[in-house]
């Protein structure tokens, strides 16, 4: 267990009352972190956070926090201080698409918050956790991208840019950060089953595309990208910085 115990570490993770981002602060608690669950709605919080202290008492908090707003975002890293007394694992989740279609069809409004949420808020609050982890000389923070950031699509184009610019936000902390032994990489998730999603796995037609040539056959489970985050934040992930790691069932490579 020791290359992946968290015991004494901190964990941050936005989006974390459903899908991906509840895997992933579960799963963390599991190994022994403090967490802090965060989405919008708080009600959602405090729920998740209530079923993982029921497990594991004292070990998580809720802090309800609108990724779109700074002051929301400076919030909630001090909330997280308060309770805590640090961040050593900060994991970007949380993410908005509200537009599907060709990209000649997407509003400017649409355009814009898929870049302000998807990029500048983690910029925004990587930068807000990055100083007490200089001062320690050690820390882990996770940007959860897509696959859709390493190809083209017709439907959900702005989206994918936005995980594109993920992935370089994630090497240019790394080339920045790397002297202070703080760790930046991406987990580029394929198709999951989360309702995020399900505009895309919802639809029979996609769903067949999408997992015909892949090696799996299938989407992926919210539960099968946790233990990609456990690694990276654990003495496991030590090593790795500015990489993206795939974990799509084989779409890329078929």
């Amino acid at each position: 267990m020791e290359l992946f115990d968290l015991k004494g570490k901190v964990a941050l993770v936005t989006g974390s009352t459903k899908g991906i981002g509840k895997a992933i602060v579960t799963r963390m608690a599991e190994h022994g972190a403090k967490v802090v669950v965060s989405s919008r709605k708080a009600d959602a919080c405090d729920e998740v956070a209530a079923e993982i202290n029921a497990k594991y008492p004292g070990q998580a908090i809720a802090v309800p926090c609108n990724i779109a707003d700074k002051a929301q975002l400076q919030n909630l890293v001090d909330k997280t201080n308060e309770a805590f007394g640090k961040i050593d694992v900060l994991v970007c989740n949380a993410a908005v698409n509200p537009y599907f279609g060709p990209s000649k069809d997407i509003p400017d409004e649409a355009f814009d918050r898929i870049m302000s949420s998807n990029v500048k808020s983690n910029h925004w609050l990587c930068h807000m956790v990055l100083p007490q982890m200089q001062e320690r000389k050690d820390g882990s923070i996770i940007i959860i991208s897509s696959i859709g950031g390493l190809h083209g699509s017709s439907i959900i184009g702005a989206y994918c840019i936005s995980k594109a610019a993920d992935f370089q936000l994630a090497r240019n902390l790394s080339v920045e950060f790397g002297k202070d032994n703080i760790r930046v990489n991406c987990i580029a998730p394929g198709l999951i089953q989360t309702y995020f999603a399900k505009a895309l796995w919802d639809d029979p037609d996609i769903l067949k595309q999408s997992t015909a040539s892949a090696p799996l056959k299938r989407i992926g489970q919210p539960d099968e990208i946790a233990g990609a985050a456990v690694f990276l934040a654990s003495k496991a992930g030590a090593f790795m910085t500015g990489q993206q790691m795939v974990i799509d069932g084989g779409v890329m490579i078929s």
